[in-house]
């Protein structure tokens, strides 16, 4: 190669090199404030997306959550708004409708966005996402928990309405105890005999109580369930209830747990018993037909 040739090359590189250097910036920091002003969102339909994933949902659906997390931490970290969150949601559930990860922060996502921060129509779209968990995933008391303290705490905050408040309150009251017939900490049920005695959900409470009085191991916690039910003057059928428990664990499951024996139910003869109409004493289907004859 000629010596000429060989320096020309050299300058015409580092010329294309220092243009470079001096363009490059000014055309980086262009693109950024465009990407700050207008996000592309290259996702198809939530209607569109499942048959293009070609059957691999469950990887697709990770994809979509990494993604959907990094752009929620990017628009906070330039305090800009991100109003596609729903669709990466809406594409999410419509892969997999009972990914339990969503239902876990979908409220963080839409009432706590970059500043300004959530409106009242954010927790209602919350709400929805929360309610839809629960119906996809009926017996995760998790789900359901989540979905209460939301609705009857966090939401509330957002909403102007005073009846729609007292509403929403007894609604969230009602998913707390359903999560704890799921499985949840007993003593959540007392936030929400609270909230259920003030809405007037006098009965609800009872029932409530009732419930989480005789499912509970520990003494204490049935301690307040006792003094919140005798406040309402409703004491004697859960102590009953309770006690009927702990005589068929003790004398008909003693190798099983406590909660083992409250899904088998009573106790029954199988000569005493035969016949799909035979109710007579000791024959009970459940426990609150075992606690009606015990009386």
């Amino acid at each position: 190669m000629r010596p000429w040739l060989a320096v020309r090359s050299l300058f015409l590189a580092a010329g294309a090199a220092f243009g470079i250097a001096v363009v490059q910036p000014g055309l980086a920091a262009s693109a950024h404030k465009v990407l700050q002003r207008d996000d592309v969102f290259l996702l198809p339909p939530a209607s569109q997306l499942r048959a293009m994933t070609l059957g691999y949902r469950a990887c697709a659906t990770d994809l979509l959550w990494a993604k959907l997390v990094l752009e929620v931490g990017i628009h906070w970290q330039e305090k800009r708004s991100f109003p596609d969150v729903t669709r990466y949601i809406d594409g999410i559930l419509a892969l997999e409708p009972d990914f339990p990860t969503v239902y876990d922060f979908v409220d963080t996502f839409l009432v706590y966005p970059a500043p300004p921060g959530g409106t009242a129509d954010d927790a209602r779209a919350a709400r929805r996402y929360l309610e839809r968990g629960a119906a996809e995933r009926p017996y995760d008391a998790n789900v359901w928990l989540h979905y209460g303290q939301f609705t009857a705490f966090l939401a509330p905050t957002f909403l102007n309405d005073k009846k729609e408040i007292d509403q929403w309150r007894v609604d969230g009251a009602k998913a707390i105890a359903r999560a704890v017939e799921l499985g949840s900490d007993a003593s959540r049920s007392l936030s929400a005999a609270s909230i259920l005695s003030k809405g007037g959900e006098r009965e609800a409470t009872i029932e409530h109580l009732r419930r989480a009085y005789a499912m509970t191991d520990d003494p204490d916690t049935r301690e307040q369930f006792s003094l919140k039910l005798r406040s309402l003057q409703a004491d004697a059928f859960a102590e009953d209830a309770v006690k009927l428990v702990d005589r068929e664990w003790q004398t008909g499951f003693p190798f099983l747990s406590r909660g083992m024996t409250l899904l088998l139910g009573p106790s029954r003869s199988p000569a005493q018993c035969a016949g799909p109409s035979h109710t007579g004493p000791g024959c009970a289907r459940d426990w609150q037909q075992a606690v009606d004859q015990a009386k």
